[in-house]
């Protein structure tokens, strides 16, 4: 699931592991929660995405609205 390096002491969390997660997430949120929990929670995680992404520095904004 998750890489460690031994090197640095890191775990680092591959594409498929956090997909994992995410899918696993929908399906709980789908299954006990109906639709709109499932609706909710993709959503929710579509934005921390996005937050993510702009706070680790691989998605600007402001080339964005330029447009």
């Amino acid at each position: 699931m998750a890489t460690y390096l031994r090197e640095t002491g890191e775990c680092m969390m591959t594409a498929a592991t956090t997909g994992l997660a995410a899918g696993m997430a929908l399906g709980f949120a789908g299954y006990f929660g109906g639709f709109w929990a499932f609706l909710l929670v993709l959503v929710l995680g579509a934005a921390g995405l996005i937050v993510g992404l702009v706070v680790q520095g691989d998605l600007d904004l402001r080339t964005r609205r330029q447009r």
